[in-house]
């Protein structure tokens, strides 16, 4: 019997040493299985991306810098910044990354003194055929109030007066077709020249619009007159580069290869002219200009335009 009771009792020690090893070891793996797990949901938290908002225009300027090149090409020499247009692909159009790079360009040029003239020109077939319909059309569609087309219309009121208010001397050289906007642009710059076979062309009351993008009506009448200005408004003539210098919106023709010779004409001088007494002539005009513009609604262009495309 005392055997018996000693190999019952080991056993149950037996047993009971077994069933705490077990307890201990079901504590264990859980525990281990925690702390290797943990480090994998520490790295999911870290890697899941953060969402963010972006409004409809900055998602078009983000979209054409991704499918085109650079908008602009700069080159400097000495005082004289030649800047062209650089086009994505075979239409010269003044898309929003186009004035995008305008605006910036030229408010940097505060910080730069040393500029005294700028000679814009186009790197495509044409100087410019006017705005990118498909970016309104875009904008309205993401936004249907016309907030987001309002912004990209007004963009046009901040480059001209960006242009305006420049101290450098600006030249637009033109050549192949010149249209809408584009030529609103070149009506903004100082002086005109353009190759003998340039035609231009204010199409919008054909398309169905008013000509109201960034107060160009006003520069427009200030620079040619208003019977004049009125006639190409309402017919939507084409002119030809003979036609626009009697009018006074281009200033000198000359054949496709001698227009650099010609703008050279202008620039050479202007480089060696006081900076002081290019700038305050600049500005007398701007303001004689705007003196005559009395009842300026450049400010009102965008809402115009955007009202009008909205229910096109």
């Amino acid at each position: 019997m005392t055997t018996m009771k000693r190999t019952t009792s080991t056993k149950s020690a037996t047993s009971t040493k077994s069933a705490a090893s077990t307890k201990r070891a079901a504590a264990t793996k859980p525990a281990t299985a925690t702390k290797r797990a943990a480090p994998a949901k520490r790295a999911t938290a870290a890697t899941r991306p953060r969402r963010t908002t972006r409004t409809p225009e900055a998602a078009i300027g983000a979209a054409a810098a991704t499918a085109a090149p650079a908008p602009l090409e700069v080159r400097e020499d000495g005082p004289v910044l030649r800047v062209a247009l650089n086009p994505g692909g075979d239409v010269s159009t003044l898309d929003v990354a186009v004035i995008d790079a305008l605006i910036t360009l030229f408010d940097s040029l505060h910080e730069r003194p040393g500029v005294r003239v700028v000679v814009l020109s186009s790197l495509g077939e044409d100087f410019c055929l006017g705005g990118n319909r498909s970016e309104y059309r875009d904008a309205l569609a993401a936004d249907p109030t016309g907030t987001s087309l309002r912004r990209i219309l007004d963009k046009g009121h901040r480059l001209f007066q960006a242009l305006e208010s420049s101290h450098v001397v600006t030249v637009a050289r033109l050549h192949g077709k010149v249209v809408g906007q584009g030529l609103a642009l070149a009506a903004f710059c100082d002086l005109r020249a353009a190759a003998d076979t340039c035609t231009l062309r204010l199409p919008e009351v054909g398309l169905g619009m008013p000509p109201a993008w960034g107060g160009v009506l006003g520069r427009l009448i200030s620079e040619a007159g208003a019977a004049r200005i009125r006639e190409l408004m309402l017919t939507c003539d084409v002119l030809d580069a003979a036609g626009a210098q009697r009018l006074g919106l281009v200033h000198k023709v000359a054949p496709l290869d001698e227009l650099d010779g010609l703008v050279d004409g202008w620039t050479r001088p202007l480089a060696r002219r006081s900076a002081e007494a290019l700038t305050l002539t600049k500005r007398m005009f701007a303001g004689y200009a705007r003196a005559d513009r009395t009842a300026d609604v450049a400010l009102l262009d965008a809402h115009l335009m955007a009202a009008r495309l909205g229910h096109a």
